[in-house]
């Protein structure tokens, strides 16, 4: 069995890489040889105090929304096959490829995901209706992210 070499000092400028640009992850790879270093993103909650003196307001509640492993296991989820940012529009202003309620067609466009600065079209795998749309125009997606569900 051949020895794999790894080396450290690459790793640790890669994961500086990650946490000065805030990438979720990197891969590079030079021949037969592959080296990624990912990290789990974790949101920053922030609580802002009310200012003395001022009657303290209820945020708006946030709608109930399934845990994501429910949405992951639904046999029409349509989960992004990269990392990278979603668009829900061919171009700013223009209409969305599709709406919920709209039915689709197999091979059709969902949507857009640009990764390194190529715009890649996610299509839907079935025929189907698009019953939830999961993630908003603009927003980052990770690789596996349920993106939309089709019934």
């Amino acid at each position: 069995m051949k020895r794999i070499e790894i080396d450290e000092e690459a790793i640790r400028r890669l994961a500086g890489l990650l946490d000065e640009t805030g990438l979720a992850e990197i891969e590079i790879a030079e021949g037969e040889s592959r080296l990624r270093v990912a990290r789990a993103l974790v949101p920053a909650t922030v609580v802002a105090a009310p200012a003395a003196g001022a009657r303290a307001v209820a945020p708006p509640a946030e709608p109930a929304r399934p845990e994501p492993a429910l949405d992951a296991a639904h046999p029409g989820a349509v989960t992004s096959p990269m990392v990278g940012v979603a668009y829900l529009a061919p171009e700013p202003g223009a209409p969305p490829f599709v709406k919920v309620g709209d039915t689709v067609a197999q091979g059709q466009t969902l949507l857009l995901i640009e990764a390194m600065k190529t715009f890649n079209q996610i299509k839907a795998p079935k025929a189907g209706t698009v019953s939830r749309i999961l993630v908003e125009s603009g927003a980052p997606v990770e690789y596996g992210e349920v993106l939309m569900l089709l019934d």
